[in-house]
């Protein structure tokens, strides 16, 4: 008996990836910096990305697109800092894609948009694999989640471009070391940036901010030339 075997899984992938690419030209076109956050639930994803908005709506326009099953709770909160909020829900799926971006990116004003924040669906595993078309990959990961979380979940922080460690401030409360936290990360992506944050801690919080605003100013760079 001859049997046929169907390879999906890459088709979907690159099928996924070729959007991303023309929504990163877009983006690109309109000089707009995009940041994928990624964490899971509980991490601290909407509050750091509340922070973010507070402190650099003065300085750029920011617009967020809140992906989750239920998108509408987390989408409301960024509203009530006065930014342009695209819900996108996911249903059962457990990650955005590319195709979901391209359609809220339709009803973002781009020309009115110097910043774009992505917070992706909570999860540590199912957003690797497909790119939106994002400048900057983020996850987020809290020390509630245990000074193990790092390894069990490898890929996620082997193909991001900034990791974040949260709640630092509890980390004693719930018996996790922090530090080995970020020494296992770097195990995974010696190169990726770590920092160490928490919403009471000004300086941490500073440190996250700054990073978010170095793309954008270099997209403004580019922009210039």
């Amino acid at each position: 008996m001859l049997m046929h075997v169907i390879h999906m899984g890459h088709d979907v992938y690159k099928a996924n990836d070729k959007i991303a690419e023309k929504n990163r030209k877009k983006l690109d076109k309109h000089q707009v910096f995009s940041v994928n956050v990624m964490g899971a639930i509980g991490s601290g994803k909407t509050t750091l990305i509340e922070e973010a908005i507070r402190h650099l709506k003065e300085k750029y326009k920011i617009a967020v697109i809140a992906g989750d099953v239920i998108a509408e709770m987390d989408s409301s909160r960024f509203r009530k800092l006065d930014v342009p909020t695209i819900p996108v829900n996911t249903g059962k799926e457990c990650h955005l894609d590319a195709k979901l971006v391209e359609k809220a990116l339709d009803e973002i004003d781009l020309n009115n948009t110097d910043l774009l924040l992505i917070e992706n669906v909570g999860n540590l595993i199912c957003p690797v694999d497909f790119k939106l078309g994002e400048h900057l990959r983020v996850v987020i990961v809290s020390v509630t989640e245990g000074d193990d979380i790092i390894l069990k979940h490898p890929m996620i922080f082997k193909t991001s471009e900034l990791a974040v460690i949260n709640k630092v401030d509890i980390a004693h409360a719930v018996d996790v070391d922090a530090e080995k936290m970020r020494d296992d990360i770097l195990s995974l992506n010696p190169n990726v940036p770590v920092i160490l944050t928490s919403k009471h801690d000004w300086e941490s919080l500073e440190t996250w901010i700054s990073f978010i605003e170095l793309g954008v100013k270099e997209a403004q760079k580019k922009q210039e030339r």
